[in-house]
C-alpha cells in the first residue's frame, strides 16, 4: 500500500517490550511465514492492492447495494479465509474437536495485538472484524451450548466462515442493559413466537445468515432469569424490514431488523431456557479481549509509524522529532501502551484459570483504556505527519475510524466504567 512503512527504532524495540513465552513467539513466527507465503501475493496481485491504499473504501463499498461490501471483496476475503483455514489458522481459537488449536486467552490476544502491529493488509483489513485467524465468538458458543442437531447443522460452515452466525442481542430502544430487552418469545407447545427487533446485528449482509436471537421468555424487565437463545434462519418468515446502517467506517454490515410472529421449535433454543445470560457473558468477555488486544497493536503501530516518520521528516534543518512537543505527546501514550500490555496479558491469564465474574472488571479495564489509546494514537499520528497524516495515503484516518467504533461496541466506556465502579466502590449489581 502507498505511505510507510514504520521500523521501530531501538527505543521501542521488541526486545525492551514484554517477551512473550516461546511457545507463543513460535506462534506468531509460523503465523508471520503464512502471511508473507501466502496472504502478501494475493495483496499484491491482480490489482487487489486498491482495497488497502487510498481507494479501500471505495473498492469495498457496493453503494448501489445500500453500502454492503462490494463482490470483489467479499470474494477476496473469501479466498482469504480459504487459504487461512487450509493451513491451519482460520480455527486456531477454536477446540481441537472441530478442527481449531483450542488456542488460551493469552495466545488469542498475542495474535490480535501481533497482527494489528503489522499494519493493514489481509492479515489485518479492519473490517467486519475478519482475520485469519478467525475470532469467530458464535461457533465457541454454538460448540459449548448447542445441541448434537444444531451442531451437525452449522458447525462446520460456521467454523470454516462459510455462513454467518450472528449475535441478535441488541435493539432499537435498548443499548447495553441486555436484561431490559424487549423482544419477547412464548410458547405454544413445543412452538415459540419471537415478536421484537434488533439493531446493530453484524455479519447479516451473507444471505444464509442464522441468528442467534436472544429475547424474554419469562421473567420482569431487569431480571438477569428469564432470557433464551433461539437459532432463526435470516429467511424465516416474519423476518421483516432489514435494513443497514451506513456509517463512519463503511462498508456496513450493521443491520437492523423487525421480528414479526416468527416462529420457532424447541429444538432452536441454544443453551438452557431462560438462562442465555451466561452465552451473552462468554461473549463479551472473548469480544472484549479481542478488541483490547487489537487496539493496543493499532496503537502501537501509529506510534512507531510516527516516530518513524518524524525522524525522517526534516523542519528547519533537523528533525521533526527533535521538537519536546512531538516528543512528549508520543512518550504519554506509548507509556500507557506499555502499562496496558502488562495489564492485558495478566487479564488474559487470569481469563485462562477461571473465566468469572470476578475478572470482569479487569477485561473493562483492558477494553476502554486500549480502545481509547488506539485513537489517541492514530490521533497524534495524524498529527505529527501533518498534511500527510491527513492524507488517505496514510492509513491514520482509517485506523482511527475503526477503532473509534470500539469505544462503543461490545459495551460503551461508560459501561466498562461501571462495571469497574460496582467493584471498587462494592456496590454490587445495580
Amino acid at each position: 500500500m502507498s505511505g510507510i512503512t514504520p521500523t521501530p527504532t531501538g527505543r521501542l524495540s521488541y526486545d525492551l517490550r514484554p517477551p512473550h513465552s516461546d511457545p507463543v513467539k513460535r506462534t506468531l513466527r509460523a503465523l508471520d511465514a503464512f502471511i508473507d507465503s501466502e496472504l502478501v501475493p494475493l495483496e499484491r496481485g491482480d490489482e487487489n492492492v486498491r482495497f488497502f491504499d487510498h481507494r479501500r473504501e471505495w473498492a469495498r463499498t457496493d453503494f448501489e447495494a445500500g453500502g454492503l461490501p462490494s463482490r470483489p471483496w467479499a470474494e477476496l476475503i473469501a479466498e482469504m479465509q480459504r487459504r487461512a483455514d487450509a493451513a491451519g489458522w482460520l480455527r486456531w481459537t477454536l477446540p481441537t474437536d472441530i478442527g481449531g488449536h483450542d488456542a488460551s486467552y493469552a495466545e488469542v490476544a498475542a495474535i490480535r495485538e501481533h497482527l494489528a502491529l503489522r499494519g493493514i493488509g489481509l492479515h489485518n483489513p479492519l473490517e467486519q472484524e475478519i482475520s485469519p485467524v478467525a475470532n469467530n465468538p458464535s461457533a465457541l458458543l454454538l460448540h459449548a451450548f448447542g445441541t448434537a442437531e444444531q451442531k451437525d447443522e452449522l458447525m462446520e460452515d460456521v467454523a470454516a466462515c462459510k455462513r454467518a452466525l450472528a449475535f441478535g442481542l441488541t435493539e432499537p430502544g435498548v443499548g447495553s442493559d441486555a436484561t431490559r430487552m424487549a423482544t419477547t418469545a412464548t410458547r405454544s407447545g413445543s412452538t415459540w413466537t419471537i415478536n421484537g427487533g434488533k439493531r446493530w446485528i453484524s455479519f447479516l449482509d451473507d444471505p444464509d445468515a442464522v441468528v442467534m436471537v436472544f429475547a424474554r421468555t419469562s421473567g420482569e424487565p431487569g431480571s438477569a432469569n428469564g432470557i433464551t437463545a433461539f437459532l432463526v434462519p435470516l429467511g424465516a418468515p416474519g423476518f421483516e424490514d432489514m435494513q443497514f446502517s451506513w456509517t463512519m467506517n463503511m462498508p456496513t454490515d450493521h443491520a437492523q431488523f423487525t421480528l414479526r410472529d416468527v416462529k420457532v421449535p424447541s429444538s432452536a433454543i441454544v443453551g438452557e431456557e431462560g438462562k442465555a445470560l451466561e452465552l451473552i457473558q462468554r461473549f463479551v468477555h472473548r469480544n472484549r479481549m479481542r478488541q483490547a488486544a487489537a487496539s493496543l497493536g493499532a496503537a502501537q503501530y501509529c506510534v512507531d509509524a510516527a516516530i518513524a516518520y518524524t525522524n525522517e521528516r526534516e523542519v528547519w534543518g533537523a528533525p521533526l522529532a527533535v521538537n519536546q512537543g512531538v516528543q512528549f505527546p508520543l512518550v504519554e501514550v506509548h507509556a500507557e501502551i506499555t502499562a496496558l500490555r502488562y495489564l492485558l496479558r495478566d487479564t488474559a491469564v487470569m481469563l485462562d484459570e477461571r473465566d468469572r465474574d470476578d475478572v470482569t472488571h479487569y477485561v473493562s479495564m483492558c477494553n476502554f483504556r486500549a480502545n481509547r489509546a488506539a485513537c489517541q494514537a492514530a490521533d497524534l499520528a495524524i498529527q505529527f505527519c501533518g498534511g500527510n497524516g491527513y492524507s488517505r495515503d496514510y492509513p491514520f484516518e482509517f485506523i482511527y475510524r475503526v477503532h473509534r467504533r470500539y469505544r462503543i461496541t461490545e459495551g460503551a466506556e461508560e459501561v466498562q466504567k461501571r462495571r469497574i465502579a460496582r467493584v471498587l466502590f462494592g456496590f454490587g449489581r445495580r
